[in-house]
């Protein structure tokens, strides 16, 4: 192990592959395979994995396994378990499985709030209430994160007013989330917007201020995460391989890599306590699991640069 790994790391990457990859391709990963990309991934050094969504089985097969995935993701040590929660039925089953952190989604586009939790902007802040309350009486060491989606545009909407963004990270942060992110959930987003909204969140709700979660789509994820960093970000959603894309875009959409996005980073001199080798190792893994998934990535492909050291920024 390299001697930056083992200190605290500068950035946290929240790898969110086993949930949001998973749930948008078509096949079904088998579980025994999910527990062995899981570890895998553990072993690489990451410390907080989005390892499921609590939805039901009839409209997401991929999750069904949710509880047992749970469960062995809590026996790998230092590992922050986390997953989705729509909805309080969601955030009930959840705390019963025994996650230490949940996500709720929360859309900044009221056509996409609809289509993607059937609910108004206005009943997904009052879901969140419900959610906090129940933590607060059943499982008050539970961290809760509100995922702002669609905060950089909609698919169905289109442009999304970035004070609704902010309006809805600050009743998340009224209604007692510790901590609200911005999604780009299609791919719309640019740096200097990224700055900007990064920007306004902080002014607004402080240290609430969350994660950034970029998606590739336009071959800005990496860019987006670095003017986010500028901005004084520190936690990053990233998925191995890229998993997690739209069908109709292939090969150009889904989340920020997560091995481009640590090898950005670690070439920076930016620690993330991730090691590359083990990282891209994990991909065999994932392979084994969804034989014949197009899996993405860039410094996979590559390798690593002649004489880079993890920890030391390259060309230094």
């Amino acid at each position: 192990m390299h001697s930056s790994l083992n200190t605290a790391p500068d950035v946290l990457i929240s790898e969110v592959g086993p949930r949001d990859g998973l749930q948008s391709v078509k096949a079904t990963m088998p579980t025994a395979d999910k527990k062995r990309w899981i570890s895998a991934l553990h072993e690489a050094g990451l410390r907080e994995i989005e390892v499921a969504s609590f939805v039901p089985a009839k409209l997401l097969p991929q999750m069904a396994d949710a509880d047992d995935i749970v469960a062995h993701a809590l026996t790998l040590p230092g590992l922050t378990v986390m997953a989705l929660v729509p909805n309080l039925r969601g955030a009930e089953a959840a705390l019963a499985a025994g996650v230490h952190k949940m996500t709720i989604p929360v859309s900044a586009s009221e056509a996409h709030s609809l289509a993607n939790v059937r609910k108004t902007r206005e009943q997904m802040i009052g879901t969140v209430r419900e959610i906090v309350a129940l933590r607060d009486r059943v499982a008050p060491t539970v961290k809760i994160e509100a995922g702002i989606s669609t905060a950089f545009g909609c698919t169905i909407q289109g442009l999304v007013a970035e004070d609704d963004v902010i309006r809805m990270a600050a009743q998340c942060a009224a209604a007692g989330v510790d901590d609200c992110g911005l999604s780009d959930t299609t791919g719309y987003a640019n740096p200097a917007q990224v700055r900007r909204l990064f920007r306004r969140l902080r002014a607004e709700i402080g240290a609430r201020a969350g994660a950034a979660h970029m998606h590739n789509t336009r071959g800005l994820g990496l860019a987006n995460c670095l003017a986010a960093y500028d901005e004084g970000v520190r936690v990053f959603d990233a998925s191995q391989g890229g998993l997690g894309g739209c069908p109709y875009a292939p090969g150009a959409s889904g989340n920020v890599v997560t091995e481009d996005l640590v090898f950005m980073f670690e070439a920076m001199g930016v620690s993330t306590g991730i090691d590359i080798d083990r990282l891209v190792a994990a991909r065999e893994a994932l392979k084994a699991g969804l034989p014949g998934e197009p899996l993405y990535g860039m410094t996979p492909e590559a390798g690593l640069p002649k004489g880079f050291q993890q920890g030391v920024p390259h060309g230094s």
